[in-house]
């Protein structure tokens, strides 16, 4: 228990001194373009950008929304693929793919933060690969805020499934070590080691990019030895 009081504390400054938005109705916070992703009347390469964003309102001290998007070479426009619980619990779908959307908006009042790119020779066959995996995912009709599957755990299963991504998701990326209830090891999102998890409740990861993280109850803390940071529930990477 003293643990677990321990590792609110993340969560808890960041309600307290962070820049959480707890008043603005989600249904008028902003989803204006943020400039980050090139303009595909101006860039003709192939790209692929995962970008994440604090979650709404005090869900955003725990943890983010991430989505992917792509464009193949010559496109005029961006897809966007995505789950959202309220699709799911509308009786749809909670994977959604959109096509023609800026992918750098702002989720809802939140700033996105890019966290992996590619452009030019072999995205096209990367943007293969996402396509495949976003096609092959298991919950896609499941939407569960925790421990999963969630947002997070749609985009990290898709980076296992396309290693060349390379995809370091953040500790605040809550429902990545979802890997299912009958599978207890599996591949690290980045690709470059390996996680043990029960159920998303606990486990660990060993892996060049995201280091040595242990998951409690969802909240993921570590040490990443490749970036020289620590990894923080709520806080994310720090320094």
């Amino acid at each position: 228990m003293g643990l677990v009081l321990l590792l609110l504390t993340g969560p808890l400054a960041v309600l307290a001194f962070g820049d959480i938005d707890l008043q603005t109705p989600w249904y008028g916070a902003s989803r204006k373009s943020t400039g980050q992703a090139p303009d595909p009347a101006l860039v003709r390469d192939a790209v692929v950008q995962v970008y994440a964003a604090r979650t709404v309102r005090w869900r955003g001290a725990f943890g983010i929304h991430p989505w992917i998007a792509v464009k193949r070479s010559g496109a005029a426009g961006y897809t966007i693929y995505q789950v959202t619980g309220w699709r799911a619990y509308r009786g749809g779908d909670a994977l959604a793919r959109s096509d023609g959307q800026a992918p750098d908006t702002q989720w809802f009042g939140a700033y996105p933060r890019l966290l992996v790119e590619h452009r030019g020779a072999g995205v096209d066959a990367m943007i293969d690969h996402i396509e495949a995996a976003a096609a092959r995912y298991p919950w896609a009709g499941t939407y569960r805020l925790w421990p999963g599957p969630n947002s997070n755990t749609f985009v990290a299963y898709v980076a296992r499934q396309v290693p060349e991504l390379g995809l370091d998701l953040p500790p605040t990326a809550i429902g990545k070590d979802y890997l299912g209830p009958t599978t207890f090891i599996a591949p690290a999102p980045s690709g470059s080691g390996w996680q043990v998890s029960l159920w998303g409740l606990a486990g660990v990861t060993v892996a060049r990019e995201e280091g040595l993280e242990f998951n409690l109850l969802g909240m993921s803390f570590g040490v990443d030895i490749n970036d020289g940071k620590l990894r923080l529930p709520g806080v994310g990477r720090w320094p």
